[in-house]
């Protein structure tokens, strides 16, 4: 697989990955960016002892994580600039509230779920983060029933 057909492929999944863990579109931009220019200097040292995907995650979770350490940029609670205004019942207002209460997750619980959404198996998700299948298992039920109650809770405070 050349470098362009990786691109096409992974650079939405990457975007998102970094959307929901940064919670900021021109900063996961910049970051799936730097995330792709270390995979296409990097490429030639890929042996194909993983999937591919994991490796180009496992690229994008370690550029995430070190540009929140080095920025300490992350507001936690607060939505995207372009996407507070939004406070309908639309699917952009479900989908922004989404990325706000990932936000809300310890760093470790917003990459898993942030891999999870993005399709990624649990087998591949164990193996980026250097956990177990079943510990990865048991930490997506915990996490999705977190962000559920908050949905519910935000539900129930929209009818009121």
């Amino acid at each position: 697989m050349n470098f362009e057909e990786i691109y096409k492929q992974y650079y939405q999944r990457v975007y998102r990955l970094c959307m929901g863990y940064l919670n900021d579109k021109d900063w996961a931009k910049d970051v799936a960016q730097e995330t792709f220019i270390t995979i296409w200097q990097q490429l030639g040292k890929f042996k194909n002892e993983s999937v591919i995907g994991t490796w180009i995650f496992r690229i994008a979770s370690n550029q995430c994580l070190r540009q929140i350490e080095k920025e300490k940029r992350m507001p936690k609670g607060q939505m995207p600039k372009e996407q507070e205004d939004k406070t309908s019942n639309s699917i952009e207002a479900k989908t922004a509230f989404l990325y706000k209460c990932i936000s809300e997750l310890p760093e470790s619980e917003r990459l898993i779920i942030s891999l999870e959404l993005e399709d990624i198996n649990q087998s591949e998700i164990a193996s980026i983060l250097g956990l177990s299948e079943a510990n990865v298992r048991v930490k997506i039920h915990r996490i999705k029933g977190k962000l559920s109650e908050k949905f519910n809770m935000c539900e129930e405070w929209m009818q009121n």
